[in-house]
């Protein structure tokens, strides 16, 4: 099961009911941090989590709004007394901003931390691919997940990010309790897809056992439309998307970079997602935030907007 807790959902302003936006995914004891807002400790506490099981974090673009709570985080592990290795990715000018930032804020500390730059190959070099500097398209893979990142377009450079959970094969209980075969070895091997032979008869492991399909999150944070998007996040089975702005103020969101609600919407509807979580929401919706979501589900009806410290579980 994959758990997403929404520590923060405002745009560049927190409100007294938004705080910046922070993004915990939780997965098989991964607990993945997606930026990390101004205040985003505090959302911790108030969301019943340890940030000392905060495992990586994954940062969309170096705005004050999206890492603004990234020195009192590392902080706080420090004292804490944090003993894993903290892994950071982020696009081109992570490593020089982590080294900048772990200079001016100085603390005792003796976990590590691994930093190591993703996404497309906007403003990268071929010299930094080769030398694995720099990592496109996915930059983590494990038997049960991987992540992937894609460059975005906000001014500077900027990600989104995919995790997949991929799918599995799992015995039919039905079926096995006909075929009466005993529980062991035997049963992992047909989960790995492999036939076998029990007391002189064959099973085929495609009669005994099913697949379940990858589950894709899909991350996209300030950016605004570009051709990028739709591709990275097709079939996301949940599409969370920045919705700064409502229709109305359509040419205000391209000046800044932004995406409006319709947009996502339709973002949405083209990558053919199941579901859409509008975040990352302006100040000035937030007296009528259901202007956001009307704008969504006029292109995508299944949308949903959410708050801070709501929490979905797919």
């Amino acid at each position: 099961m994959i758990k997403i807790t929404f520590l923060g959902t405002a745009a560049q302003t927190p409100t007294v009911k938004r705080n910046h936006t922070a993004i915990l995914l939780n997965y098989e004891g991964e607990n993945i941090l997606i930026d990390c807002g101004e205040g985003t400790q505090r959302q911790f506490r108030k969301a019943r989590l340890n940030p000392c099981k905060v495992t990586r974090l994954l940062i969309t673009h170096w705005h004050g709004d999206h890492v603004f709570g990234i020195p009192g985080l590392l902080s706080t592990l420090a004292l804490s007394g944090y003993n894993k290795t903290l892994f950071i990715y982020g696009p081109k000018g992570t490593k020089d901003f982590m080294n900048a930032l772990l200079k001016i804020f100085r603390f005792t500390r003796k976990y590590e931390i691994k930093v190591k730059e993703v996404g497309g190959t906007q403003g990268c070099t071929p010299k930094n691919i080769q030398k694995n500097i720099f990592t496109k398209g996915k930059f983590l893979e494990t038997d049960d997940f991987c992540l992937e990142a894609e460059s975005m377009e906000h001014g500077i450079p900027t990600n989104a990010y995919t995790f997949v959970k991929k799918g599995q094969i799992r015995i039919d209980k039905k079926k096995l309790k006909k075929s009466k075969l005993p529980r062991g070895p035997l049963l992992k091997k047909l989960k790995e897809g492999k036939n076998i032979s029990y007391k002189g008869k064959k099973y085929l492991a495609k009669n005994l056992t099913y697949k379940v399909g990858d589950t894709k999150v899909a991350i996209v944070l300030d950016t605004k439309l570009n051709k990028n998007i739709v591709n990275f996040v097709k079939d996301s089975d949940l599409l969370i998307c920045e919705s700064s702005f409502g229709s109305d103020l359509h040419d205000k969101a391209r000046e800044h970079l932004h995406l409006t609600a319709r947009q996502a919407g339709e973002i949405a509807k083209k990558s053919k997602s199941k579901k859409l979580i509008l975040t990352h929401i302006s100040q000035r919706y937030d007296k009528n935030p259901k202007k956001i979501l009307d704008d969504a589900r006029k292109i995508f009806k299944n949308s949903f907007l959410v708050n801070d410290l709501d929490v979905l579980e797919i």
